[in-house]
């Protein structure tokens, strides 16, 4: 098991900064009308589910981590109901939007399992 010393060291994180650019390439293929809706909040909660588990790895409470971890699982569910909602309102197919919901349940998965690591005591990753 490799160390971590910083974030950028965490699999979710890198993960999850692999959602980011996918999701800004399906935010692209929506219509101009969406750049300040639609488009705009899927930006939006793709960089934050990162930008948190960054944030709170730099914090020095455990709690604060904790906490922000749970900030980043919380704009990934809003990622993936902006996903849903592009695909319902007929912008993109579901062929396009499930490899990033596919990732997102991954990154979810791993928020949680390192958030229940850190509660109970044990080490990162």
């Amino acid at each position: 098991m490799e160390k971590i010393e910083s974030y950028r060291d965490l699999k979710v994180w890198k993960l999850a900064m692999e959602l980011v650019v996918l999701c800004y390439q399906l935010a692209a293929k929506l219509p101009a009308s969406e750049n300040f809706g639609l488009s705009s909040d899927i930006k939006r909660h793709c960089r934050l589910v990162p930008a948190y588990i960054a944030d709170g790895k730099g914090r020095r409470h455990l709690g604060d981590y904790i906490a922000k971890l749970s900030a980043s699982h919380g704009s990934l569910m809003a990622l993936e109901t902006d996903l849903l909602t592009a695909e319902r309102l007929g912008f993109l197919p579901m062929k396009e939007i499930e490899p990033a919901l596919n990732m997102s349940a991954s990154v979810g998965k791993m928020l949680n399992g390192l958030m229940a690591s850190l509660s109970s005591g044990r080490s990162e990753e």
